[in-house]
Parts: structure tokens; C-alpha cells; sequence
């Protein structure tokens, strides 16, 4: 799934490649991937993109004096640059292409979803707070206002495990499972470990931690074509989805917890004290 660090590089990327340009046709191949439809997508069409933001993992297109293109890519979808369109509208069918947005250069992209879960959603909407997900963002974590303190008070009560904390989008915006499974390495904390049990010295350690990881991810991630980010995401993980492989810190196996749609990966050496951690859904530390 694109989280904060590529979602940040399409902004910029789409940034340099869209405003200034008008939209001529929105072209939905998959309806499902509509989640509005007041107004229509072809309110965008003839619009000249003004702005391109980030809201967590949204990205948001703003058009002169009309709608905002709002989109979540959600675990399987991605966007396609191309600079030339394929002629002709695309047809409905099985393949992954949900959407096509065309320019009147010619240029444009396609959003596309692997997979039979199909969870990539697109918004039409005036104002981008009007989609439910946006609406219900925590802060960003790499907004200059937020500090530590910010930090504390957001784990401050929160009875829940670090690992679900750090993925909860309503308490902070655009972590998902990847990054926070490597900003915890990186402070070398259990997953496991409950939020509120945190003493100040390991908020500050994984404040740290989490701006670090992400503003070097971003910064991996600045610059590239929207097509090579999957692969600079997946080179730059130094503990998730490399179950198996040496810890890059301390060559200790790094180790899995399975469940029934995700898993999350760790090193036992760098955060649990060297004992692995049960794998099922209700883990906790072996005994």
C-alpha cells in the first residue's frame, strides 16, 4: 500500500506534470471505484488543475473554480504516468484499470488496482474534507507544527498496542503497515508495547524515529517517476517484508505475526529483548 513518504513523491511528481494543464475527459473503466456522484467527473472535464495536495494517503487535485479530484489507492492500486494516451476509450473489463484522466496535451494517467479486492476509491467532491476518510485525519506527522509534545498528548490513555496506534489514520495521518513497522525498529520498540505505558524517554526516542524514517523515505522518494517509487519503497524497508533475511542493525532473523489480512514484521534482537513474539492473532511475548 502507498503510504505518507510515495504519496508525498506523486504529489510532486503530479505537481510538475499536471497543474497548468486542463483536464478534457475523465474516463471511468470501473465504476465501483466512484464514490460519488454529485457532481459528476465531467465537471472536471475542461477545468485547469490549479494545485495538487496530500491529505494522509489521499491525494487531491484542485481544478480552477470546479470540483477536486480526490483519490485513495488503497493496498493494490497505483497511478500510471503516461505521456501519451493510447487512442480511444478504454474498455470496460477484467484488467486493472479503473480510470483514465486525460489532459489536452495528449499526456495523462491511468489509476489502476490489482487483485480481486477492489478498495481504490475516487471522490468528486467541492470541498475535500467532504470525503469521509480525509475528514477523520489525525495530524500529519511531518507537519512542521508537530512536535513532540503534539506527539505525547496523542498517546497519552491510548490502551492500545504501539504497532495499531501508529496505523490508526484518525490519530495520525499516513502511517500505514509498512513505515510503522520500520519507525519501531528504528526506536528499537516492541510492537506490542501499549502506548500509554511509554515513559518519556521512548515518546522522545520514537518521535525521533518516526520523523526520521519518514523524511528520509520522502527524501528517497522525491524526484522519481511515479513508476519507480514501488521499487524505491520496497528497497528502502530495512525490516518489513523481509521475513527471514538479517537484521541490517544486529544480523538477528527478522521474525513475522501473521494475521488474517496483514502481518508485521521485527527484530528480536533490536525490540522485544531477544524473545520472538507468538504468532496469532491474539500475540503476546512468549513466556
Amino acid at each position: 500500500m502507498p503510504e505518507l513518504p510515495e504519496v508525498e513523491a506523486l504529489k510532486d511528481f503530479l505537481t510538475d506534470h499536471l497543474v497548468g494543464h486542463e483536464i478534457v475527459r475523465v474516463l471511468p473503466v470501473a465504476i465501483s471505484v466512484l464514490k460519488t456522484y454529485d457532481p459528476p467527473v465531467t465537471a472536471l472535464e475542461g477545468r485547469e488543475v490549479t494545485a495538487v495536495h496530500r491529505h494522509g494517503k489521499f491525494l487531491d487535485l484542485s481544478t480552477d473554480g470546479g470540483p477536486h479530484l480526490v483519490t485513495h489507492l488503497a493496498r493494490a492500486g497505483w497511478l500510471q504516468w503516461k505521456d501519451r494516451l493510447p487512442d480511444g476509450a478504454p474498455r470496460p473489463g477484467k484488467g486493472p484499470l479503473a480510470l483514465r484522466v486525460a489532459l489536452e496535451t495528449g499526456a495523462g494517467f491511468d489509476l489502476t488496482e490489482a487483485g480481486t479486492q477492489k478498495r481504490l476509491a475516487v471522490y468528486v467532491v467541492g470541498d475535500p474534507r467532504e470525503v469521509p476518510g480525509v475528514a477523520r485525519l489525525g495530524p500529519d506527522p511531518l507537519a512542521d507544527d508537530f512536535d513532540e509534545e503534539r506527539f505525547a498528548r496523542l498517546l497519552a490513555g491510548e490502551r492500545r498496542r504501539i504497532k495499531g496506534a501508529l496505523r490508526d489514520q484518525s490519530l495520525l495521518a499516513g502511517v500505514g503497515n509498512a513505515y510503522s513497522d520500520e519507525i519501531l525498529h528504528a526506536a528499537r520498540m516492541s510492537p506490542f508495547k501499549l502506548a500509554a505505558s511509554l515513559t518519556p524517554q521512548e515518546t522522545s526516542t520514537l518521535y525521533e524515529a518516526l520523523r526520521t524514517t519518514l523524511t528520509e523515505a520522502v527524501a528517497r522518494s522525491r524526484g522519481l517517476a511515479a513508476g519507480r517509487l514501488k521499487a524505491e519503497k520496497k528497497g528502502g524497508l530495512r525490516v518489513h517484508g523481509r521475513t527471514g533475511e538479517p537484521c541490517p542493525v544486529c544480523g538477528d532473523t527478522i521474525r513475522e505475526v501473521s494475521f488474517s489480512d496483514s502481518s508485521l514484521q521485527y527484530c528480536p534482537t533490536c525490540q522485544t529483548g531477544g524473545k520472538p513474539l507468538a504468532d496469532r492473532r491474539l500475540s503476546r511475548l512468549l513466556k
